[in-house]
């Protein structure tokens, strides 16, 4: 197992410089200029000085060799230095990936948007994994059951129906009409009492809600085809013809079959976290990766979206490595080696 992480760690490091000189070409080809939103009363020779303050002047590869510089030497010396005091090399000499847009340290701008996404959006992924695995194990054991039939169709509408219409419809039924919770997501609010604690709670149920719904519609479904693939087995078979208990051959047999192919749809669903829900941060204002990546693509800040998008293309084969690992785990019958 050793071996085989340690391989695809080094399989992982050209494959990751690869996406990230394909990120970067992309968005240097694109035609996104970060002065279009200056007044056209702005000289071009003023124009053309800001273009040079921001290192376009420079050919793409010169640009690029110093994006990896300060992405992979520059930031983490700089984390070193805030998070454990370790200051190796002079600070003040040490260039940082700056937005265009802001002028802040683009790490600094994704660890403030963070935790908001993480809440929001890590709390309904986890809600929604709790919520599907059950659903999908009784609905197959209790296949065209009534429980199944309304589970069948609650996942059918939860995972057509998309984010925007069933955040709107919470929106104007539980903020609107009820009054219950708040229409627009507080992301300065401090929780150090009770009575923030249960503004922080409330704000936070819609859009857990709504994106809890959608996943573990998905995820249900899943479960459901995966434990019926199993159902059937032999191995299955032997087990009922030893003498095992129903809850022996379901929650031990099957299901540790049944969640191998499974975990690779929640281990690849896990990078969407950090990548937060665009479409449901903007409906409920959680100024949340998700929100920032927007506003980062709506102003051409090619910092911004360069280093978020690299960052999410890291998650995914981090958790592409986590969920293989997991498959041995689950089956001793995987070998690596």
């Amino acid at each position: 197992m050793i071996h085989f992480i340690i391989r695809r760690i080094l399989i992982a490091i050209p494959t990751l410089l690869a996406i990230s000189f394909i990120i970067f070409a992309i968005l240097d080809f694109a035609p996104n200029d970060p002065t279009g939103n200056l007044p056209m009363t702005v000289p071009p020779e003023v124009r053309e000085k800001i273009r040079q303050s921001l290192g376009l002047d420079q050919p793409m590869h010169i640009r690029f060799g110093m994006w990896l510089h300060q992405f992979f030497v520059n930031e983490p010396l700089n984390a070193l230095d805030k998070v454990f005091g370790i200051k190796i090399g002079d600070a003040e000499d040490r260039t940082r990936v700056i937005s265009w847009a802001t002028r802040s340290p683009v790490v600094d701008l994704i660890i403030e948007r963070t935790p908001q996404t993480l809440w929001v959006v890590g709390l309904s992924y986890l809600f929604g994994i709790l919520i599907a695995i059950p659903i999908g194990i009784i609905s197959a054991y209790k296949q065209y059951s009534m429980f199944d039939q309304i589970g069948t169709f609650v996942a059918m509408v939860g995972f057509s129906v998309p984010t925007f219409f069933t955040g709107m419809v919470a929106i104007i039924i539980f903020s609107v009409q009820l009054e219950w919770f708040p229409m627009i997501y507080d992301t300065t609010l401090v929780v150090d009492s009770w009575n923030h604690f249960v503004k922080q709670v409330k704000q936070m149920i819609m859009p857990v809600t709504v994106l809890a719904l959608y996943n573990a519609s998905q995820l249900s479904r899943f479960m459901r085809a995966s434990i019926l693939d199993n159902l059937n087995l032999d191995y299955v078979r032997t087990a009922r013809a030893k003498g095992r208990s129903e809850n022996v051959v379901l929650l031990i047999h099957v299901l540790r079959n049944s969640l191998i192919p499974v975990v690779t749809l929640i281990a690849l669903g896990i990078p969407t976290i950090f990548s937060g829900a665009i479409i449901t941060e903007q409906i409920f204002r959680v100024n949340g990766l998700g929100q920032l990546l927007v506003i980062a693509i709506e102003g051409a800040d090619i910092p911004l979206v360069q280093t978020l998008t690299f960052i999410f293309a890291v998650l995914i084969v981090a958790f592409n490595l986590v969920a293989d690992v997991v498959y041995g785990i689950l089956d001793p019958r995987i070998r690596y080696d």
